[in-house]
């Protein structure tokens, strides 16, 4: 019984078109590998969460410095009737002191500073934010899938705090969106053309 020739090329079976891979319609979001996933809602909290803590926590500081740092004034009424009672001396405040108002102003600075490096210079360059890179997603360019950019980052992070400063509603519109968009995103995301997929 005699064996049956080897395949034509010498025994080698080419493999089949594409390299083996299945095609699925990559984009430039997913560097084109296709089957695109994007970063679930609460996922999206958490992040938020993380990156605005700090924030809270220097906002708060400061508020409570400008509470407990107050000029105390001190007015007695001297007593002059014929009754003998004695002077009366009541404290009250007088708003908070000059050095109480150094350090708030000091701590929201530096708050701003942190939201600019963070959710403008960080985030724009590579993507992440602190919260972001924590929940391991990133932002990208929906027609790019590459960071946005300082300007672009800053732009979508001012156009969600204009709209909550305006009115709360839109707002909460606006972050809420992604539980229903099939891109998960957000108005602000729509409006500035990003969407945020898994690292």
């Amino acid at each position: 019984m005699t064996n049956p020739p080897p395949p034509p090329g010498g025994g080698y079976v080419p493999p089949p078109p594409g390299g083996g891979y299945v095609q699925r319609g990559g984009s430039a979001a997913d560097g084109g590998r296709g089957a695109l996933q994007y970063t679930p809602w609460l996922t999206r909290v958490l992040a938020w969460l993380v990156d605005w803590v700090p924030v809270a926590i220097l906002s708060g500081i400061g508020s409570i410095v400008l509470f407990t740092m107050q000029n105390v004034e001190s007015a007695c009424i001297v007593d002059d009737s014929g009754y003998q009672i004695g002077d009366f001396c009541p404290t009250g405040t007088n708003g908070p002191t000059g050095a109480a108002w150094a350090v708030y102003a000091v701590l929201e600075v530096v708050a701003v500073l942190y939201v600019i490096w963070n959710l403008g210079v960080k985030q724009g360059r590579t993507g992440s934010s602190i919260g972001k890179r924590v929940m391991k997603f990133k932002v990208v360019g929906e027609d790019t899938g590459q960071p946005v950019g300082v300007s672009k980052s800053l732009l979508r992070e001012v156009v969600y705090v204009v709209a909550y400063a305006l009115c709360f509603v839109p707002w909460l519109v606006a972050v809420l969106f992604p539980l229903w968009d099939p891109k998960g995103q957000s108005l602000v995301d729509k409006v500035v053309k990003t969407v945020c997929v898994p690292i």
